[in-house]
């Protein structure tokens, strides 16, 4: 409720505990990157912020999950080690984009010192960006997991305790005794992949591509034999049909030649009998004209002798 003419309401982000006004005016008044960290229960968050006019721009990020994909980490990602390896991660990146220093922006976190927010701050510092801190703020045997070597020792392995506190270590096949080792060959694999190298052979994730490319040469032989003996059948076939065609033809041809040669004949006969009936005709005919000839003598005979009668 308002107690004066004076009151105003407080910005909303500040009501909802988001920002500090007073100290983001501050940090963008300097011109300078914002090394921006969030840390929760399961994971980090790292981003190197510039303001501009239109708003902020994110120039470099990285997240604790990106160490389980891409550089073999198998420890959980909430703990101070990742929180380092997060930041240090985001600090090589930043020096890869030509990010030579920043300013730490926590927000309305409250600076406790070892917490995963001064882990991430020490794992940029490592990569070689410049950023003003306090090294009271930063326990360097925090940032290696040695704490947590230490305490898993105390209980001692397969006690009940132990199993129930670091389930997520055992699941993930990562004894909570060598943190540090792991820490350390993580460490040296996001350098050599900076460097454009590759991950180191003791990382666990190139256990199972190997295994996994031992199927996949058994199922890429066959199929190099396969299109070997379709090569082969295909002319097998094709030549076959080739030559059929041409004979199908011949076959084709060869009646109907022999055809019109059967026919031709038959015209033939036709034409010889029809002079043998028009010859047969005409005989009757000169038969006939010669039959009146040779009678008219007769009676030419019959006359005479009856004159002489």
């Amino acid at each position: 409720m308002a107690k004066n003419s004076t009151y105003r309401v407080k910005l909303r982000r500040r009501r909802e505990g988001k920002t500090d006004y007073q100290a983001r005016k501050a940090l963008v008044a300097s011109r300078k990157p914002r090394l921006v960290t969030r840390a929760s229960n399961k994971n980090a968050e790292v981003q190197i912020i510039i303001a501009k006019p239109h708003g902020d721009e994110v120039l470099v990020s990285a997240n604790s999950r990106e160490l389980i994909k891409s550089y073999g980490w198998r420890a959980p990602t909430g703990n101070i080690p990742a929180a380092y390896l997060t930041g240090f991660l985001c600090g090589v990146k930043a020096k890869a984009a030509g990010i030579k220093e920043a300013i730490l922006d926590i927000g309305l976190v409250s600076p406790t010192k070892g917490s995963k927010i001064f882990a991430v701050l020490s794992g940029v510092v490592d990569a070689g960006v410049e950023v003003p801190h306090s090294e009271d703020k930063i326990v360097k045997e925090r940032m290696k997991g040695e704490h947590i070597a230490k305490y898993a020792k105390t209980l001692g392995a397969g006690s009940e305790e132990y199993n129930a506190k670091f389930t997520q270590y055992t699941a993930k096949g990562v004894a909570p005794e060598k943190i540090p080792e792991h820490f350390a060959k993580v460490k040296a694999d996001i350098v050599t992949v900076s460097k454009g190298g590759k991950l180191s052979e003791v990382a666990p994730e190139p256990k199972p591509v190997a295994k996994a490319k031992a199927p996949k040469a058994a199922v890429e032989a066959p199929k190099e034999k396969a299109p070997a003996k379709a090569k082969e059948e295909k002319p097998a076939e094709v030549a076959p049909v080739k030559e059929k065609a041409p004979a199908k033809a011949a076959e084709v041809k060869a009646p109907k030649a022999k055809a019109a040669k059967e026919k031709a004949p038959k015209a033939e006969v036709v034409k010889e009998k029809a002079p043998a009936k028009a010859k047969a005709a005409k005989a009757p005919a000169k038969e006939e004209a010669k039959a009146p000839k040779e009678k008219a003598p007769k009676a030419k005979v019959a006359k005479k002798g009856g004159k002489k009668e």
